[in-house]
C-alpha cells in the first residue's frame, strides 16, 4: 500500500504506513504527495485518489478554504506561523460530505522540492460527541428543573438540543388527545434557517416523521429527507436546505405523548450513538410531562372539590331550600289557601325538585360515561328529527325571551349514531344556547354532511353572554362554569358540556369551541357518519 507519491526520503514510509494516525504530506501548492493508510480510513479517499490533488478539495470545508489559502501562502513565503507544532481542533470532511472533528499537529520542512507541510491526525469524534452528549443532558435537567410549564420545558430542550449540538431545527411535538393531533410544542431554528413552509404546527398521527414516530412509537433514522417522498414536508426540508432527520418518541407510563425530532443540514453517522441520546433526552422529558400531569391532577382535583362545593351550594341546597320553605309556608297556611294557591305551591316545588332531577341524572351519566358503563345503542338515525325536537321543546322559553331561532340543514341527515344520546346533546348545546342569550338574540343551527370524508359537521351558534378567552380551556371541565355566567348568576351545574363531549366522543366524533365570535358563542360538532369498521 502506497504511502507518497514521489521519492520521499524525509520519512521512512514503513513507519508511516504503520501509523495509527492519519499521515497528509502536502507542496507549497497544497497538492498531496504523501496519505497514509491511516488516512484513508480517516478520510475515506484511497492512496491513488488522493496524491495529486489539492488538498482543500479532499477534506477541507468549503467555509474554511480561504483562511487555509491565507495561511498556506504565509507559511510558504516563511513566515512565522503560529500553527506550526500547535495541537489543532479542526473540522473536516469526509469523503461521502459529512463534516467531523480532527486533532491535528503540523509541521514544515524545508528541502530540494521547496517547502512542504506534514500533518498527523486522528479523528476525534467520539470525544466531542461525549463532551457535547453531556452538555446537552446538563443544559436539558437545569431546564426541566427550571420551567414552571410544559412549554417551557419544551423551549429549554429543543434550545439545548440545538445550540450544544449545532443542529438547525430540532422540534418537540406533543399529542392533544381531544382532538387527536400532534401539535408543536417548541421549535428551535437555527441562523439563516429558511424554514418557509417547513415550519407547520400540526400533524396528523402517523403523517410525517413526528407522527410516524408518535404512532409506531419507534425511533426513525432518515438519511435523505429529499429521497423520502412519504414525509409531508420533504420538498419544504429541501428548500430550507435540510438533508438528514431523525426522531424519537416521547413516552411516560408506557403511553406515547409525542416525538423529539432534529433536522440536519449535513450529514450524520454514529446513528446509535445519536439515538441512544435524544432518546435519554426524550425519556427526561417523559418523565417532567408526567411529573407535570401529576401536579396538575392534584390542583385539578382540588379545584374540582371546590366547584363540587359551589355546586352543592347553589344547585342543590337552593332548591332543597325552596321545597322546604315552601312545603312549611303551605302547612302553616293551609286552611287559609285557595285551589290556585295550593296549585302555585306545588308548582314551586315541581319546578325545584324538577331541577334536582336533572342535576341527579346529570350525575349519574357523567359517572356511567367515565367508568364505560352507559350503554350506547347506535342505530340507522336522522339528525334532522333530533334537532327538530330538540328544538320543539325549547319552544316555550325561546318564545318567552323573543328568540329567533334558525335551523339550515338538507332533507335529511343520515349517521349511525344512539338517537337518545345524540338528542342529550342536541338538548344540552340548545337549551345553553337559549339560557345565555339575552331577550331579542339569535340562535343557528347548521348541518351537513361530507360524502368524501364520510363525515358530519354540526354547528350551534348563539349572540348570548360569550365565553372569555381565559375560560375556554377548562370549558369542558367537570363543574366548570364560565365567569360570564357566573356573574350573572345564570343556574347551572357546570355538568352539561362534560356530559355532551363525553357523549360525542363515544360516537368517535369531537366537539370544540370555535374561535372567539364579537358575540356569543359556537360550538362545532363533527361526527362520522358510518359506523365502526371494527367494534371496539
Amino acid at each position: 500500500m502506497g504511502v507518497s507519491c514521489g521519492d520521499v526520503s524525509h520519512a521512512p514510509q514503513e513507519v508511516l504506513a504503520a501509523a495509527l494516525e492519519a499521515y497528509v504530506s502536502i507542496d507549497a501548492s497544497g497538492r498531496v504527495i504523501s496519505w497514509n493508510p491511516a488516512a484513508e480510513t480517516t478520510f475515506g479517499y484511497a492512496f491513488d485518489d488522493a496524491c495529486g490533488r489539492l488538498v482543500e478539495e479532499l477534506i477541507i470545508p468549503d467555509r474554511f478554504r480561504a483562511a487555509h489559502h491565507a495561511g498556506l501562502a504565509r507559511l510558504t513565503a516563511g513566515e512565522p506561523g503560529r500553527v506550526l507544532g500547535q495541537r489543532l481542533q479542526l473540522a473536516a470532511r469526509h469523503r461521502d460530505g459529512h463534516e467531523f472533528p480532527i486533532e491535528m499537529t503540523l509541521t514544515a520542512t524545508d528541502g530540494p522540492g521547496g517547502r512542504r507541510f506534514h500533518a498527523f491526525a486522528h479523528d476525534v469524534t467520539s470525544e466531542h460527541r461525549a463532551s457535547r452528549f453531556l452538555a446537552v443532558e446538563s443544559a436539558v435537567a437545569r431546564g426541566l428543573a427550571e420551567a414552571d410549564s410544559s412549554t417551557k420545558a419544551a423551549a429549554r430542550v429543543v434550545e439545548a438540543l440545538g445550540v450544544r449540538m449545532g443542529w438547525p431545527v430540532v422540534e418537540l411535538w406533543l399529542v392533544d388527545e381531544h382532538r387527536q393531533l400532534l401539535c408543536l410544542e417548541a421549535r428551535h431554528v437555527g441562523r439563516d434557517i429558511p424554514v418557509g413552509r417547513f415550519a407547520i404546527d400540526e400533524l396528523e398521527p402517523g403523517e410525517g416523521l413526528p407522527g410516524s414516530v408518535f404512532l409506531q412509537d419507534q425511533p426513525r433514522w432518515i438519511p435523505d429527507l429529499a429521497a423520502d417522498p412519504s414525509l409531508v414536508r420533504h420538498r419544504a426540508a429541501a428548500r430550507a436546505g435540510l438533508h438528514m432527520a431523525v426522531g424519537v418518541p416521547i413516552c411516560a407510563c408506557d403511553q406515547s405523548l409525542g416525538a423529539l425530532c432534529i433536522y440536519n443540514d449535513r450529514a450524520e453517522d454514529s446513528q446509535d450513538a445519536i439515538i441512544a441520546m435524544l432518546s435519554g433526552v426524550a425519556a427526561q422529558v417523559g418523565q417532567y410531562l408526567d411529573r407535570r400531569r401529576a401536579e396538575e391532577l392534584a390542583v385539578e382535583l382540588a379545584r374540582t372539590k371546590d366547584e363540587f362545593l359551589t355546586l352543592v351550594t347553589h344547585e342543590l341546597r337552593n332548591p332543597l331550600a325552596v321545597i322546604t320553605a315552601t312545603a312549611s309556608l303551605a302547612e302553616a297556611e293551609l286552611d287559609s289557601l285557595t285551589v290556585d294557591d295550593q296549585r302555585g305551591y306545588l308548582r314551586t316545588i315541581a319546578r325545584s325538585a324538577e331541577r334536582l332531577a336533572v342535576l341527579a341524572e346529570d350525575l349519574l351519566d357523567l359517572a356511567r360515561l367515565e367508568s364505560g358503563h352507559l350503554v350506547m345503542r347506535p342505530m340507522p338515525t336522522d339528525l334532522n328529527e333530533i334537532i327538530d325536537g330538540a328544538v320543539q321543546a325549547l319552544a316555550e322559553p325561546i318564545k318567552a325571551k323573543d328568540l329567533t331561532v334558525t335551523v339550515h340543514t338538507p332533507p335529511q341527515l343520515p349517521l349511525y349514531a344512539d338517537p337518545d344520546r345524540l338528542r342529550q346533546v342536541a338538548d344540552n348545546l340548545l337549551s345553553n344556547a337559549v339560557k345565555y342569550t339575552p331577550a331579542g338574540g339569535t340562535v343557528t343551527v347548521t348541518a351537513s354532511a361530507d360524502a368524501s370524508t364520510g363525515q358530519l359537521t354540526w354547528t350551534i351558534a348563539d349572540t348570548g353572554i360569550g365565553i372569555p378567552p381565559a375560560d375556554r380551556p377548562r370549558l369542558f371541565r367537570r363543574f366548570y362554569r364560565a365567569s360570564t355566567a357566573v356573574d350573572k348568576s345564570i343556574p347551572g351545574t357546570g355538568l352539561g358540556l362534560v356530559i355532551t363531549r363525553a357523549i360525542v366522543e363515544r360516537h368517535h366524533g369531537t366537539i370544540e369551541l370555535a374561535e372567539k365570535r364579537a358575540q356569543g358563542a359556537t360550538f362545532v360538532i363533527r361526527l362520522p357518519t358510518k359506523p365502526p369498521t371494527s367494534a371496539e
